[in-house]
């Protein structure tokens, strides 16, 4: 594998949108990865995967979907579904996601993998990094640095993306 290519562990479609072209202006070849066995129901983990190959094919990228396990993942984060947003659930949710991103990007060779989740300003990057570095390959790219937050909401107007109002998981429908 090319030394820049990169497995992108992508939430949705518009946290991808600045966090691609970011990557790509500072040389890195993306593959984006949709793992998300958090995102509840499954028909909107379904909408969410179709906005993100819109965003895919716009940078002329390729998707690779890894079957959800929600089961897999509440058992993760079992005995902590009444926690606030932000808390030991989300840590636990990252986790989880990191882990199959990095599994992911080891199975296919790639020495490098990051997540779109740090574009978010409702997402919490020291906890992110903190999660992903007991990855070796994991980057620590904090995507809301450089207008990136304010870069995905014009891209994700411009090309008319689907933009959810909750981070996916049954539980943060309550928050």
């Amino acid at each position: 594998m090319n030394e820049k290519e990169i497995l992108v562990h992508a939430c949705c479609g518009p946290c991808s949108t600045a966090s691609i072209e970011r990557l790509i202006a500072e040389g890195w070849k993306p593959v984006l990865f949709f793992g998300n066995s958090n995102i509840f129901p499954s028909s909107e983990a379904d909408k969410r995967f179709e906005e993100l190959l819109k965003v895919a094919k716009a940078f002329d990228l390729q998707v690779i979907r890894q079957e959800q396990d929600h089961e897999a993942w509440l058992t993760q984060v079992a005995g902590l579904e009444g926690e606030k947003e932000g808390g030991a659930r989300c840590e636990k949710c990252f986790l989880f996601n990191l882990r199959e991103a990095s599994r992911k990007a080891e199975e296919l060779g790639f020495s490098h993998f990051c997540t779109t989740l740090t574009v978010s300003r409702f997402k919490n990057s020291k906890m992110i990094f903190k999660v992903g570095e007991q990855f070796p390959s994991f980057e620590a790219i904090d995507f809301k640095k450089k207008g990136g937050f304010d870069r995905s909401l014009v891209m994700s107007k411009e090309m008319h993306l689907y933009r959810q109002n909750y981070c996916g998981c049954e539980f943060s429908l309550h928050d």
